[in-house]
């Protein structure tokens, strides 16, 4: 809703500044006139006849007081205006920034300089929001961009299979139902899988006490055929501990997390071990399994959209998407806490998520 026009700052204050002043000079003149005029006699007679009287000095005084009014009058208004523009100045560089990046240009940077005051604090706060926003906007764009992709294979793949059998009606239907079943089975776990992260995004959920060692054993129930498939030992750990968020969030998290390390749990006969502890100061859920060796910088990529680690895994009904860890990451922020993923020196990784306590 749009307002109607006003005055603007800088001539406001500039009204302010002469106000001031012509304030100050009225209360100088009746203090004159009260602590010095009043003592003065209306008529007295000296050795000539003639002395100063009240009448005199009023008629000296008051066109001397009217030109200093009116001289602190303009000085106040040409000053003030002046000095307005001056301490304004940093104000219309910040608004300039906002013009720009309310048309789409994110990398423009105030960079104010001098000492730090009230404006060089907004100026650095607006930079770092820029920045933070060119970031965010680029990290869309990218994760827009790799969805686009990862869903264009799926319906790629459908549509190749649907011609392949209306122009062989003799090819083998059963093989092709398959293939296509996979392939939906596939477009709709990424598209399941992109909602629950925008969901987590948001952070659109009711909080709720849930204990993580419960849902620990949860997801650990729901991939032991995956994990006796591999010859992967699973084990849980450790006693209550209680968080609050959501329970259907939370159990996606550890579910992925699980599925993650089994699923990179590439040698045959390894382990997976899930443990929960309550810590004074946080409620901590540790994944740990064996594997191969994870290069160090590789690490921080991990939780990025549609990384996958050092290669392609795909099992069964547990085919990845490349979101388990990028879904992690973003339920962990979305419920105030830290992931915190490092590799072993044997070999697999180890992800430890901590959460606030939760009511007991």
């Amino acid at each position: 809703m749009r307002s109607r026009p006003g005055l603007s700052a800088r001539l406001k204050l500039t009204l302010s500044y002469a106000g001031f002043l012509a304030v100050a000079g009225a209360l100088l003149l009746a203090v004159v006139w009260m602590f010095l005029l009043r003592y003065v006699p209306d008529n007295s007679q000296g050795l000539l006849g003639i002395s100063p009287n009240r009448y005199l000095l009023v008629r000296t005084f008051a066109p001397a007081a009217a030109l200093a009014m009116a001289f602190l009058l303009v000085f106040g208004l040409v000053g003030g205006w002046i000095l307005a523009g001056r301490m304004l100045a940093p104000l219309t560089r910040i608004t300039d920034a906002a013009r720009r990046a309310g048309s789409g240009s994110l990398s423009h940077r105030i960079r104010m300089e001098g000492r730090r005051d009230e404006f060089r604090e907004l100026s650095d706060a607006f930079d770092t929001m820029l920045e933070q926003l060119e970031s965010h906007v680029a990290e869309q764009r990218r994760f827009a961009a790799n969805a686009s992709h990862e869903l264009r294979t799926p319906l790629a793949i459908s549509r190749t299979l649907l011609e392949v059998a209306r122009k062989d009606p003799t090819r083998d239907r059963d093989e092709l139902i398959g293939r296509l079943y996979a392939a939906n089975a596939r477009a709709i776990g990424l598209t399941e899988a992109l909602l629950l992260l925008s969901r987590s995004d948001r952070g659109t959920f009711v909080r709720a006490g849930v204990d993580l060692s419960l849902l620990a054993e949860e997801a650990a129930e729901t991939l032991l055929p995956l994990a006796e498939e591999r010859r992967i030992t699973l084990d849980v750990t450790g006693a209550a501990t209680r968080t609050s968020g959501s329970a259907e969030l939370l159990l996606r998290m550890v579910t992925n997390l699980v599925q993650n390390a089994v699923v990179h749990n590439l040698s045959c006969g390894g382990t997976v071990t899930v443990h929960t502890e309550a810590r004074p100061d946080a409620s901590v859920l540790r994944v740990e399994n064996t594997g191969r060796p994870v290069p160090p910088e590789l690490v921080p990529t991990l939780t990025e959209p549609f990384q996958r680690g050092t290669e392609r895994v795909r099992t069964g009904d547990h085919a990845g998407v490349g979101l388990g860890l990028a879904i992690v990451h973003s339920v962990v922020r979305a419920h105030d806490g830290t992931l915190d993923l490092a590799p072993r020196a044997e070999g697999g990784l180890v992800a430890t998520v901590r959460l606030p306590r939760g009511p007991s």
